[in-house]
């Protein structure tokens, strides 16, 4: 082919990806949390169904990682909006400022429990964040059974499948349980860590596979969020923590001690440039998904007192900046 064949070409190449980009897209693309997924997942079919806009796209890909996806840049190539099982660190909120990421609106969905259970089959628990802490701790004595742990707790393997690094319920798990415990475990505080013989199991992102597993294998605990067991609960037994049952309404009241809440962020620069990311945001934050009697509380999310739910809304809203000194 001749040189002036091969340029044209080119100048045609370039020209048809130049449309292409300044065509964008007209689809929301949403990552993050493992957690929130389900509850973001119901409210984008449910606004695909209700309004002009095409279905957005949701990826399960866990608070961590979800959050350097929409920190990376601005531009239809990165995402719109991420979802998060814990807040924004402060060093995401840099690392956002830095990549051009320099508003953010951040919208509390609702709350969660983290819970340890076991399938049905498999023996009754009840733990203490101390038993929990002595079973899993790096730094701990490293028992093989938990009746080592002890008496009172059944003389079977210690195998608990959880979430990786990466997730926000991990991240979570870890501030809640092991950091709340590790004092009255007798286990020194600073720099604990979950142990890596293979007592504790990561087993991804998909809390639906750990549930699976959990069927499959009735001795072993899983933890993951509240919805999960509360969606499986004719196959899943929830553990009592600190002799407090991980129900709805002992979420809901504070009394469960291993709650967080719930999380998503909105990129205001693609507002207005991706269409839709507004009408999103309002249908998560209405009363009729996230209120008391809302579509996504059958589906397990704890909804936010009025005031907070009325506080959350209005900054949704007006796509209120997140300043680092709220994060701090």
């Amino acid at each position: 082919m001749k040189l002036t064949n091969l340029l044209a070409l080119a100048a045609v190449g370039t020209l048809v990806a130049g449309a292409a980009a300044a065509q964008g897209r007209d689809q929301i693309r949403i990552v993050g949390s493992s957690t929130v997924f389900p509850f973001s997942t119901a409210v984008a079919e449910q606004f695909g169904k209700t309004t002009d806009n095409p279905t957005p796209v949701v990826e399960s890909t866990g608070s961590g990682g979800g959050l350097k996806l929409f920190c990376a840049g601005v531009g239809v190539e990165h995402p719109d909006i991420t979802n998060a099982s814990r807040r924004m660190k402060p060093s995401e909120f840099d690392l956002c400022q830095e990549n051009g990421v320099t508003e953010i609106t951040e919208s509390v969905v609702g709350f969660d429990g983290i819970v340890i259970a076991n399938a049905k089959g498999g023996p009754s628990f009840s733990l203490t964040r101390e038993q929990i802490v002595t079973a899993l701790a790096e730094q701990g004595p490293k028992p093989s059974t938990w009746d080592e742990v002890d008496p009172s707790l059944p003389a079977i393997a210690i195998e608990v499948l959880g979430p990786p690094p990466s997730s926000g319920t991990r991240d979570a798990f870890e501030e809640l349980v092991m950091h709340e415990g590790c004092e009255g475990a007798g286990i020194a505080c600073e720099g604990i860590s979950i142990r890596e013989d293979g007592a504790f199991v990561e087993a991804g992102e998909n809390d639906n596979l750990i549930v699976s597993k959990l069927e499959a294998n009735p001795n072993a605990l899983g933890v993951f969020g509240f919805s999960f067991l509360d969606q499986n609960a004719d196959a899943l037994q929830g553990a009592p923590v600190d002799g407090v049952e991980p129900t709805f309404d002992n979420i809901a009241s504070g009394d469960y001690p291993v709650s967080r809440s719930l999380y998503f962020y909105i990129k205001n620069a693609h507002v207005g440039v991706v269409p839709g990311i507004e009408e999103y945001a309002a249908e998560f934050i209405s009363d009729a998904a996230s209120g008391e009697d809302g579509y996504l509380v059958d589906k397990g999310l704890i909804p936010l007192p009025e005031d907070e739910f009325s506080a959350n809304a209005d900054a949704v809203a007006n796509l209120k900046p997140l300043e680092k000194s709220e994060l701090e």
